[in-house]
C-alpha cells in the first residue's frame, strides 16, 4: 500500500509517469514486486560484468527497464521514455527508503 501512495504521489509530481487510478497504482505496486523477486536477479546477473565496469552505475540502467516492463504489464499506467523511467525509479527508491526509515519501529 505504501508504494501504492508513492506511486501515485511521484506520478502527480512528475511529467512523463501517468497512472490513471489508485487500482493502477496497485497493480504497479505488485507487477513491481514480482518483477523484482523474479527478472531482476536474472538482469543483475546477466549485466555483472557491464555493473563491475560502471561501478554499479549500471543497476540503475536495470531498475529503469523494470519500470518499463511494468509499464507494459500494467494497463493505466505510462511511463514516457527511458529517462522518465530512470527518475521515476531513483524517487521511488528514495521516497520507499525514506517512509520506511520514519516508519520503522524501534524497539
Amino acid at each position: 500500500l505504501v508504494t501504492s501512495v508513492l506511486v501515485m504521489i511521484i506520478s502527480h509530481l512528475m511529467t512523463g509517469v501517468i497512472v490513471d487510478e489508485f487500482t493502477s497504482a496497485l497493480t504497479v505496486a505488485i507487477v513491481l514486486g514480482l518483477l523484482n523477486l523474479f527478472v531482476k536477479p536474472i538482469l543483475v546477473i546477466l549485466t555483472l560484468p557491464v555493473t563491475i565496469i560502471t561501478l554499479g552505475l549500471f543497476y540503475f540502467v536495470i531498475n529503469a527497464i523494470i519500470i518499463l516492463l511494468c509499464d507494459h504489464f500494467v494497463d493505466g499506467f505510462e511511463v514516457n521514455g527511458f529517462i522518465n523511467a530512470l527518475l521515476f525509479s531513483i524517487v521511488l527508491s528514495l521516497s520507499q527508503s525514506l517512509v520506511y526509515k520514519l516508519t520503522e519501529d524501534k524497539k
